[in-house]
């Protein structure tokens, strides 16, 4: 292998520095066009219309700009930086316009899908300057690029650790040396972004402690363990039921395709504005009183969610998945308080959110960790959302193996 140090300190202040002002841009884009003080907000009406213009950007980014999308990948897929790619960076200017379209339009998909598919435009173009050739040292100098970025975007300094470890490098004959690569550039990453004070996912959603830790705490972690389960089995549902639907219906029509979905995603928006985006500002007010919603409400807009997600994957949006299922996961759990005041709701919002991500990323060391970092789990609390994150992964392997069965 001959990757470098000096290469992998390289690539990472160079993704750190470009992640950082990729999110400073949408970050003053979002607050110009849907800031509290911007005409969308005080003019109900032009919202529906906004969601609908950016989705029309996003299809003509598509067609004429050649941006790529992630309609035939999953969840897990849209995290993955590949292995050695080589993108075509003549592309690139539609991926950057279709990126930051995408987070604008007000569909359900989190940012960190587009850094990932940014970040490794990026690399590659460095790579090739760099003339690493190998496969083994590509894979490093990508996987170092997003290490750099997403542990200060996530706001952990070992996140990267873990998620290389389980998405990218398992298996490889030069593992340890991937992943030392992937702790120094995730360092320097995090490293940056503590010292610029740049926000990021860490505390984003905390809750109070649970206190005492009782043995009946147990039994509750393995049935939302279950309960996350489903709810990502209902999204991996959703996800193969709109990819069929919208290749049945609009085919290759790429700009009519995206711009049905920005028509229905403004309807659900106008109707509930809580549902727009990734919900990572949104959920803020929701869980100050989730009783001025209701259990019932709560999980409809929990299973909306899932269904946006779905939607806006299969239409041509670029976005990840982690914050709209931590979006629903969160309602779910929130509901379930309302239903059972006498559980700490910690317990029953955080274990669903270890379950779900856990099976729909079938990475169970990554969704316990972001779930820690981004609810500050205490460590009584890890052992139920590790014990919910089993749960997950035991449902997760007895539905492939039916799945297998049936093939």
């Amino acid at each position: 292998m001959d990757l470098r140090v000096w290469q992998v300190v390289f690539i990472a202040v160079i993704a750190i520095v470009f992640t950082v002002a990729y999110l400073s841009l949408y970050a003053q884009l979002n607050k110009t066009i849907w800031g509290e003080d911007s005409l969308l907000v005080v003019t109900p009406w032009a919202i529906p219309a906004a969601v609908v213009f950016f989705s029309l950007l996003v299809g003509l980014s598509r067609k004429y700009l050649h941006a790529p999308d992630v309609i035939h990948e999953g969840f897990a897929d849209s995290l993955k930086g590949g292995e050695g790619g080589k993108p075509d960076h003549r592309t690139f200017p539609g991926a950057l316009l279709s990126s930051l379209f995408s987070l604008l339009s007000g569909a359900s998909i989190g940012p960190e899908g587009t850094i990932t598919l940014l970040l490794m435009y990026v690399s590659s173009f460095v790579r090739k300057r760099l003339r690493i050739e190998s496969p083994s040292a590509a894979l490093g100098f990508d996987v170092a690029a997003l290490a750099s970025a997403f542990n200060g975007v996530i706001g952990s300094v070992l996140f990267t650790g873990v998620f290389a470890t389980e998405f990218q490098v398992g298996g490889n004959k030069n593992a340890l040396r991937l992943l030392t690569w992937n702790l120094l550039a995730g360092t320097i990453g995090f490293g940056f972004y503590l010292l610029i004070g740049f926000p990021s996912f860490a505390r984003s959603i905390p809750f109070e402690p649970m206190g005492e830790f009782l043995p009946v705490y147990i039994l509750y972690a393995v049935a939302l363990g279950i309960a996350g389960s489903l709810l990502a089995v209902f999204a991996g549902v959703s996800m193969q039921a709109a990819e069929k639907i919208m290749d049945r219906v609009f085919g290759g029509a790429v700009v009519t395709r995206v711009l049905a979905a920005g028509v229905v995603v403004a309807a659900v928006g106008y109707a509930i504005p809580e549902l727009l985006f990734s919900g990572e500002a949104q959920i803020h007010g929701i869980i100050t009183d989730p009783a001025r919603f209701g259990a019932v409400m709560l999980l409809g807009m929990a299973i909306a969610k899932i269904l946006l997600l779905a939607l806006s994957f299969k239409s041509g949006y670029i976005g990840g998945p982690l914050f709209p299922i931590i979006f629903s996961s969160t309602l779910v759990g929130l509901a379930l308080s309302l239903v059972f005041p006498g559980i700490p709701v910690a317990i029953l919002v955080l274990c669903i959110e270890a379950a779900a991500l856990t099976f729909a990323l079938g990475a169970p060391l990554t969704s316990i960790l972001l779930v820690v970092v981004v609810g500050t789990a205490d460590q009584s609390m890890i052992v139920l959302l590790t014990l919910s994150a089993v749960t997950a992964m035991l449902i997760a392997a007895r539905v492939k193996e039916r799945m297998g069965e049936r093939a």
